[in-house]
C-alpha cells in the first residue's frame, strides 16, 4: 500500500489541529490543568483524547499546508478556543475562592493561609477548602467529561479554519468577571450578615460592661462563631455550584456557536 506525501500531511494536520484545540482546554481546565498535575500527564491525556475522537470528527476541508504560515494562524486559533473554554471552568471555581476570602476576612480566619497550588500564591485556608470541595463536585458531576463532549461537538459548530472566536465572544468571557464577583457575594452574604450580628452583639456587650476585653475575648469567640457559620452554610455550596456551573455551560454553548443544540 502506497501513501502519498500529501495524504500523510493532511492526515497529520487533522490530528494536530484537533490536538491543539483539545490540549488548549485541558491545559487550563479545573483539576486537569492545575499545577499539581504534571505537564507530561496533561500531554498524554490530550494525546489520548485526540486519538480517540479524531476518527469521528467531520473531515477538515481546509486547504492549508501543515508546515506553512497559514497553519500557524490556524494553530493559534485552535489553542485560543481551547483556552477560552477551559477558562470558563476556572472562573466557576474561582467564584468560591473569592467567596472564601470574603468569609475568611469576616470570620477572623483570614490570617490562616496556605500555598495555593492552582494560582501559585498564598490564599486563605477557607478559600482552599472551598476549592477542594467545588473540585470534587465538578468531578462528581462529570464536568470534565461534559467539557470534553462539548469540545468534540464544537468541531461541527466551529470547524477548524482561519476564523476562531470573535471579539464579542472574548467580551462575553471578560464579562464573567463581574458575574463571578456577584455570585461570590451572593454565596457569602449570609455569613457576612451572621458575623455582623455577632460583632454588633460584642459592641453592645462592651458598651454595657466596659471591663470586658473585646480584643482578647471577642477574637476567640468570633473564630468559634465563624467555624459554626461555615458549617451551617456548607449545605448551600452544591446549590450555588450548580447555578454557577449551569451559567458556565450556557457561556460555553454561546462561545461554541450553540454547541449544546448539536445531537
Amino acid at each position: 500500500m502506497h501513501f502519498s506525501a500529501e495524504f500523510l500531511l493532511d492526515w497529520l494536520a487533522a490530528y494536530f489541529w484537533a490536538f491543539c484545540r483539545i490540549a488548549g482546554m485541558l491545559m487550563v481546565m479545573v483539576a486537569v490543568g492545575s499545577r499539581t498535575t504534571p505537564a507530561r500527564i496533561r500531554l498524554f491525556y490530550s494525546f489520548a483524547v485526540t486519538v480517540a475522537v479524531v476518527p469521528i470528527l467531520p473531515p477538515i476541508t481546509l486547504d492549508i499546508e501543515l508546515f506553512s504560515l497559514g497553519s500557524a494562524f490556524v494553530i493559534l486559533q485552535q489553542v485560543l478556543i481551547g483556552i477560552a473554554i477551559g477558562t470558563v471552568s476556572v472562573f466557576v471555581v474561582q467564584t468560591f475562592v473569592v467567596a472564601g476570602q470574603v468569609i475568611a476576612m469576616q470570620t477572623s480566619l483570614g490570617f490562616a493561609s496556605m500555598a495555593d497550588p492552582m494560582n501559585g500564591q498564598s490564599s486563605p485556608v477557607v478559600g482552599q477548602f472551598y476549592v477542594l470541595l467545588v473540585t470534587l463536585l465538578f468531578l462528581g458531576a462529570d464536568g470534565h467529561l461534559l467539557m470534553i463532549e462539548m469540545m468534540v461537538r464544537s468541531f461541527d459548530t466551529l470547524p477548524v479554519s482561519m476564523d476562531g472566536l470573535l471579539a464579542v465572544d472574548y467580551k462575553k468571557l471578560a464579562a464573567w468577571f463581574s458575574l463571578m464577583f456577584r455570585a461570590a457575594l451572593a454565596f457569602s452574604i449570609a455569613s457576612m450578615v451572621a458575623m455582623l450580628l455577632v460583632n454588633l452583639s460584642f459592641g453592645i456587650m462592651t458598651k454595657a460592661a466596659p471591663q470586658l476585653n473585646i480584643f482578647s475575648l471577642g477574637f476567640s469567640i468570633s473564630m468559634v462563631f465563624g467555624l459554626f457559620v461555615l458549617w451551617i452554610t456548607l449545605v448551600n455550596v452544591p446549590v450555588h455550584f450548580n447555578n454557577q456551573w449551569l451559567r458556565g455551560i450556557s457561556l460555553i454553548c454561546e462561545l461554541l456557536n450553540d454547541v449544546c443544540g448539536v445531537p
